[in-house]
């Protein structure tokens, strides 16, 4: 078990996606016969490693000593718990079951994600979370898109729920997690498994018993001023919402690699070619709506901006997409 004073997860891995350095302590113990409590800081050693070495030097006298009486036992068991706080002292306790879903949440993940499905989870994101209505403070990122799989908007995204609902079963016999924090995190790993940015997430959300209401996400054939005005019902501005439609740069739309996020999309919108991919094929790169931004002075600058400067581009996908994935949710109180 690895506990430390972070309380967000970060992710380490080095159809449309959005429409229709720190110190640290570690204590590891291991019980093999007896009890063996081990404890160790980043540069240097922890303060309480002589009494940890104390208390295992005593543990291994005992062990030879022959039958040890539940009372020695319980007072062994008392020493441990008492040592543990000084083993850790720059950890937030309050915090450790959240740092313990980190580990669980993002390895169930990758055992499930791959780069082909990144796009369709990246996706799932946005469809649960784009239901947020600031003005009344519905819908958001609360796990409620599982009850609307049937909407057409959502066609295809019962794929990735099945997907991420392996992950699921498994992280589950661990240790519970909601929808909304699982989605919001297989987002991130999609998003660094393409080698975007990582993006920390903080977990704690709650999941809805309920669909949210429809009607919330942006249609297809929106221009780019009903997009502005959709997204700021949203708490989104003009240059979040371009930048969240960078992330169609995955997904096969012909926005370069259908598995590599990076600054492609913007690039491709430059070059003012809708009608044919970059295969020659007759299908449309993009959608109506990627194009439409194009058509916006505003929306234009950011594009050019982004096409220009990737790592700015990531910088900013990285908070938006924080924002996005807090968006309505509901969070669990200690």
């Amino acid at each position: 078990m690895e506990l430390t004073n972070i309380p967000y997860l970060a992710s380490s891995s080095s159809s449309s996606i959005f429409y229709s350095s720190y110190s640290r302590c570690t204590c590891r113990g291991k019980k093999a016969g007896n009890l063996v409590i081990t404890a160790s800081a980043a540069g240097g050693r922890c303060a309480a490693d002589l009494a940890c070495s104390q208390l295992v030097e005593r543990e291994n006298k005992d062990a030879l000593s022959g039958p040890r009486s539940s009372w020695h036992y319980r007072r062994r068991e008392f020493a441990s718990a008492i040592l543990l706080p000084f083993l850790l002292p720059h950890v937030d306790v309050s915090s450790a079951a959240e740092t313990y879903n980190e580990s669980i949440i993002r390895s169930g993940v990758r055992t499930v994600l791959t780069k082909a499905k990144a796009a369709g989870v990246l996706r799932l994101v946005f469809h649960d979370a784009g239901t947020f209505d600031v003005s009344d403070k519905s819908g958001g990122m609360n796990g409620s898109i599982i009850y609307e799989v049937d909407r057409p908007e959502n066609t295809g995204l019962n794929r990735s729920i099945k997907i991420l609902g392996k992950a699921k079963s498994g992280i589950d016999d661990i240790q519970k997690v909601s929808w909304a924090d699982l989605i919001a995190v297989a987002g991130a790993e999609a998003v660094a498994l393409c080698g975007g940015p990582e993006i920390p997430v903080r977990l704690g959300r709650l999941d809805s018993s309920t669909a949210d209401p429809a009607g919330k996400l942006p249609e297809e054939t929106l221009d780019a001023a009903a997009l502005k005005t959709l997204f700021s019902t949203k708490g989104f501005s003009p240059q979040e919402m371009v930048v969240l439609s960078g992330a169609h740069t995955i997904g096969g739309k012909g926005f370069g690699s259908p598995i590599v996020f990076d600054n492609t999309y913007f690039k491709v919108l430059l070059e003012k070619k809708p009608q044919t991919s970059s295969s020659g094929m007759e299908a449309m790169v993009g959608l109506r709506t990627d194009w439409a931004l194009t058509e916006d002075d505003e929306c234009l600058r950011w594009i050019r901006i982004y096409a220009e400067d990737q790592a700015r581009f990531f910088d900013d996908f990285r908070d938006t997409y924080i924002k996005l994935v807090d968006s309505g949710a509901t969070w669990r109180t200690a």
